[in-house]
């Protein structure tokens, strides 16, 4: 189960690999480790801002009236439409813009119309390849989902203007812990049963049947964010033919021997409903000491602050009283003057009466307790380290469902694991072994799906080989095949790479792929070390069996493993399983590998370099050629997006303006579940107003997010959605005087010019995927230069006026496709067509070398002073509260010392 990391009773350079920050995130079973840049931050101090939040949110004092918004008046399409027909744009042009009314229609034409599939792409010779990063199928999306689709969409739509053959590929993950949980709790809650109250096969009929229900939901939101995504490819991880991919793929690293079986810690969920505790009482007790050859028994007191050594007596400390049965050996630090005298002796086991030996380890800290420890290396990953390095035997004293074991003895036998402590703590009392407790803040591990603390068990697992192949991925990078965007992660990505450890990919659940290996019986066979053998089918590692131990196939029994393999492992596959690999496809043959993959900062290391690593090894070429990663969203005060923060907003309510209380729905604690509500009704205080999907995309592809992580209110985009209103009476505006003709003017060459130097600062943009750019160059040119310049003019040219607002909506298309669909196709019939033209989303993307006529830079240095004239009449206009009256030029004689102009000329000018 994925934890939060434990901070250890041991802490040296070699732990922080161990414990470090990916040890907090990535699923517990896995090994991967890094280079921490802080230490953990303790449960103490996460409690602490955890009430202090808690507290801002509830005070009456806030003075943050949250979001305010007035109604706009609600305008539906209201002609009969076939779904997947084309809309009618001769209809009236209605007087505001209306997101509903807007995007009505559109995308089931789109679809339908086949623009998507990369099988009815006209180019032959360019190609623009990549995944969805797949979402859980569990969940819904939320704005950081979104802002993955707003930026792939832009890219996948401004190739497909190009002219490239573009193939985006939808996908969604089956999240073995994930789907797991939730619908064992579905199943709790209706039916009152467990997962072992089912056959493994029945329980993955209520998994299916439940995938089934819900798994659409993530795809309708795909839908309505205008994902531009080929729908006939998409991708289910536990579909047939990605199962098969998953299978050859362990089968293939088995046979190279990538893939090993050894016994590891694993982070196990006992699903017990124990709260998690701030800080554990440290305990001291007393295990007598004794030579090789002599036996001494004899106590004196020894407190926390002052310990007194004498010959025969060590004082112990340990957070975990309750393991003490599973001792195995006392650690000190070899340099710690206390305990130079004990180096190779034994002690005598307070309750078990067995000889642990005195080792000593440079990871041992010795400012922590007494500076010496307890090693229970079936319980404890440091110490299991520890095992590793000093080849201690490894003994389990708690079992899977959290009560101790039968090699406790009759008085622990069946307790659960934390009344064993206080039992424990008794016994050490009674037999004058106890010095004292004292409060120890430390970090706990706990589930984040069902809650409870974590159990570290001893089990057999299936790991990957990762040094070599993380050594390849570094130098893919080193040597330019892989470039990774932007460029500072790069540092982190060889750093972490370089340093890799095994990764473990078997999970004790069963919903995933269960793992293709199967444990081998012999007739007659009295070897009790196991023996698995591993293929594609049951058949298959029959023959297999029969050949490696060259005994007859019918003298062999197989029993598969019941683990199932790690979701990253399967999600590793994706760029070339959703092409047909292991079969060479078509598919394959075109677009892989991938052109560009473009997630999340937060998933490098989680999926990216697997990806890296499992593509290299298993197609001979990286899965893609450029990496480009995204900052993460959170809420306009800079917090992390949380249910229990209230923060959480689904982008269908921004959309369609609403706001879901599905905090309600959630599996909040109370506490939280009323902060979150009264979050969500401090920002929100009138809900969340209707947006529109191309305001939100717009609004978010306006941040860099190359840069630092995003803080995104929900205002803003509103801000958006204002502009696109400005773009909607614009084109009303256009078609009014469409009729008219003037000759060019000095101001018709300037807003030419403005428009080509758009385009390029359009084209900078996207290919440098740096988004921000291309929204702040069109918002500028269309509501700065065209609206607050050009269209001030009594009289505008036809035709340059046409081509800048037909041209910017080409510019639009790729981040906001509804709107600028629905004014392309209504300034269509003033198009020199030829009639083959059908949707913006085609048509070939606006270029600076098929617009250098317009270049005309002498207006723009000439204009500088007409922009200053009107920038500071509307100033003067806003200072002086005037209206659209004619003012008294007597009264209001003002000069602009800076361009020596009264203000009576400059707003003469304005009107003008």
């Amino acid at each position: 189960m994925a934890v939060h990391v434990a901070s250890p009773r041991i802490w040296s350079r070699d732990l922080q690999k161990a414990w470090s920050t990916w040890g907090s995130r990535l699923c517990s079973q896995s090994s991967s480790s890094t280079q921490p840049s802080h230490h953990p931050r303790t449960q103490a101090e996460k409690a602490k801002r955890r009430q202090a939040r808690e507290k801002a949110i509830l005070s009456s004092d806030v003075n943050d009236p949250g979001l305010l918004w007035s109604d706009k008046e609600k305008i539906t399409y209201t002609a009969a439409l076939v779904p997947g027909e084309k809309k009618d744009t001769t209809l009236p042009f209605p007087q505001s813009y209306s997101p509903e009314y807007v995007e009505f229609g559109w995308y089931q034409w789109w679809e339908k119309q086949g623009f998507f599939r990369s099988c009815d792409a006209h180019a032959v010779d360019k190609y623009f390849s990549f995944c969805i990063p797949p979402p859980n199928v569990t969940g819904t999306l939320h704005l950081g989902h979104a802002l993955t689709v707003a930026i792939e969409d832009a890219l996948a739509r401004w190739r497909r203007m190009q002219g490239c053959k573009v193939l985006w590929v939808p996908g969604c993950d089956h999240a073995g812990i994930a789907t797991q949980s939730v619908v064992e709790r579905k199943l709790m809650r209706e039916q009152g049963k467990c997962r072992r109250d089912y056959s493994r096969e029945e329980f993955l009929k209520q998994v299916w049947r439940w995938k089934d229900e819900k798994g659409d939901e993530i795809y309708h939101q795909l839908r309505k964010l205008g994902a531009s995504l080929d729908w006939n490819r998409a991708c289910f991880t536990m579909d047939p033919g990605f199962s098969s991919a998953v299978t050859e793929a362990f089968v293939r690293l088995c046979d190279s021997g990538l893939i090993y079986r050894s016994e590891a810690l694993v982070n196990w969920s006992c699903a017990l409903e124990w709260t998690q505790r701030s800080c554990l009482a440290g305990l001291f007790c007393l295990f007598p000491v004794i030579s090789r050859n002599s036996l001494c028994f004899s106590r004196c007191c020894l407190t926390f602050f002052v310990i007194f050594f004498s010959e025969g007596e060590v004082a112990v400390s340990t957070t975990r009283p309750e393991t003490m049965l599973g001792d195995v050996a006392i650690a000190v630090h070899p340099d710690d003057p206390r305990y130079k005298d004990l180096h190779g002796k034994h002690c005598r086991h307070p309750f078990t009466e067995c000889l642990l030996p005195i080792i000593t380890d440079s990871m041992v800290d010795v400012t922590f307790g007494t500076g010496a420890v307890k090693v229970t290396p079936a319980h404890d990953h440091t110490d299991f380290l520890l095992s590793q390095r000093h080849s201690l035997p490894r003994l389990t004293v708690i079992g899977g469902d959290g009560t101790m074991t039968s090699d406790c003895g009759q008085w622990l036998e069946g307790v659960k694991r934390f009344d064993a402590r206080e039992r424990v703590i008794t016994a050490l009392m009674e037999r004058k072994l106890f010095r004292g407790k004292k409060e120890h803040p430390m970090s706990l591990p706990i589930c984040s799906r069902s809650g409870d603390v974590t159990e570290p068990l001893l089990k057999k697992q299936w790991f990957v080989r990762c040094q070599e192949m993380g050594r390849k991925a570094v130098q893919a990078v080193d040597e330019g095949d892989l470039q990774i965007i932007p460029h500072f992660y790069t540092k982190m990505w060889k750093s972490w790479l370089s340093n890799i450890s095994d990764w473990c990919i078997s999970r004790q659940l069963w919903w995933g792929h269960q793992i293709p290996a199967y444990r081998v019986t012999l007739e007659n066979s009295k070897d009790t070390e196991e023996q698995w053998v591993w293929g594609r089918s049951a058949a298959e590692a029959r023959q297999r069996a029969a050949v490696k131990f060259g005994v007859n196939p019918d003298a062999i029994t197989l029993t598969q493993d019941p683990d199932v393999l790690d979701t990253w492992f399967s999600s590793g596959l994706f760029p070339f399983a959703m092409l047909g690999w292991p079969q060479q496809t078509e598919d394959l043959k075109q677009f892989y590998p991938n052109s560009i993959l473009e997630t999340g900062s937060d998933l490098i290391f989680f999926w990216v370099a697997r990806m890296v690593m499992l593509g290299r090894e298993l197609t001979g070429q990286l899965p893609f050629k450029q990496v480009l990663f995204h900052s993460l969203v959170r809420d306009k005060y800079g917090r992390k997006m949380s249910k229990s923060l209230g923060n959480v907003i689904d982008p269908l309510d921004v959309i369609s303006g609403r706001l879901q209380e599905k905090v309600r729905e959630g599996n909040l604690d109370p506490r939280e579940s009323v902060v979150a509500m009264e979050a969500q009704k401090k920002d929100f205080p009138k809900g969340i107003p209707e947006c529109g999907t191309d305001a939100l995309r717009f609004a978010l592809c306006s941040y860099k997010a190359q840069g630092e992580d995003i803080s995104l209110s929900v205002s803003h985009v509103l801000s958006c959605r204002h502009f696109c209103n400005k773009m909607w009476q614009t084109v009303r505006f256009t078609l009014a005087t469409l009729h008219d003709t003037y000759p060019l003017s000095g101001m018709d060459r300037w807003i030419c010019w403005r428009l080509y130097s758009t385009v390029q600062q359009c084209e900078r943009g996207f290919q440098s995927y740096e988004l921000h750019t291309v929204t702040s160059a069109l918002h500028s040119f269309w509501l700065h230069s065209l609206c607050d310049v050009y269209l001030v003019k009594k009289q505008v040219a036809v035709s340059v006026l046409y081509h800048c607002v037909s041209i910017s909506l080409a510019l639009l298309s790729p981040i906001m496709p509804f709107l600028t669909e629905e004014l392309w196709q209504r300034l269509l019939p003033y198009a020199d067509s030829d009639g083959t033209s059908r949707s913006l989303c085609v048509q070939p993307y606006p270029k600076t070398s098929q617009l250098e006529h317009w270049c005309f830079p002498k207006e723009e240095a000439d204009f500088s002073l007409v922009q200053e004239v009107v920038r500071v009449a509307r100033l003067l206009r806003a200072q002086c509260q005037l209206t659209k009256e004619r003012p008294d030029c007597e009264r209001t004689s003002i000069v602009n010392k800076k361009k020596n102009i009264s203000i009576s000329f400059v707003i003469k000018c304005e009107n003008y």
